[in-house]
């Protein structure tokens, strides 16, 4: 049996990508060909947010534990928070042939594309810094101090985007979802 792919959707926070991947999923054909990996966090849950669809939400003490383990495919610490990626479930799937979506960060995809060199790589960002810099502070979930770090954060992220072989530039939702079907359709097939 042929081994599945692995799509790795990352940008800045506040770029889309979490957003794009449900939408992806929910909304287009894609949903029938590949399946999401499910992150696992310590950050506190968001409001809309679901144990299992979203993340699985952890103490901190049960995810340094898991990663001690060995539990995770990649992991890094994201502005206080720790987020990883259960490498079981994704080697599980793609053995079976099954495609498979990971929504995660910068570094993470880094560290799997070292692991996965086929691996195809997707970034995701806002049209420019400023709208990146208004999405964050419409989100109203954080202070200051936290949204000034997650925008010295994209800035480097943003240095990254050359090493992906597809942008998607989010600027208009259902453009972006169209375009990111494509792409996966297109790699699906080949």
């Amino acid at each position: 049996m042929k081994s599945g792919k692995i799509f790795i959707i990352s940008g800045p926070s506040g770029s889309g990508k979490t957003t794009l991947c449900e939408k992806v999923l929910q909304e287009t054909n894609i949903k029938k060909r590949i399946i999401k990996m499910v992150s696992v966090t310590t950050r506190q849950k968001r409001a809309g947010e679901k144990l299992g669809r979203d993340y699985f939400f952890v103490s901190k003490k049960m995810f340094l534990y898991k990663k001690r383990r060995g539990h995770f495919l990649e992991s890094k610490k994201v502005f206080d928070n720790y987020y990883g990626t259960p490498k079981r479930v994704v080697k599980e799937t793609l053995s079976r042939g099954k495609d498979v979506l990971l929504c995660i960060d910068v570094k993470g995809a880094k560290d799997v594309v070292k692991i996965f060199p086929a691996a195809i790589t997707i970034f995701v960002r806002t049209p420019s810094f400023a709208d990146l810099k208004n999405r964050l502070a419409g989100r109203g979930s954080e202070n200051k101090k936290t949204t000034d770090l997650r925008l010295k954060t994209a800035k480097s992220e943003m240095k990254e985007e050359k090493k992906y072989k597809y942008i998607v530039i989010n600027d208009n939702l259902s453009k972006a979802i169209k375009e990111l079907e494509e792409i996966m359709l297109d790699e699906i097939i080949v």
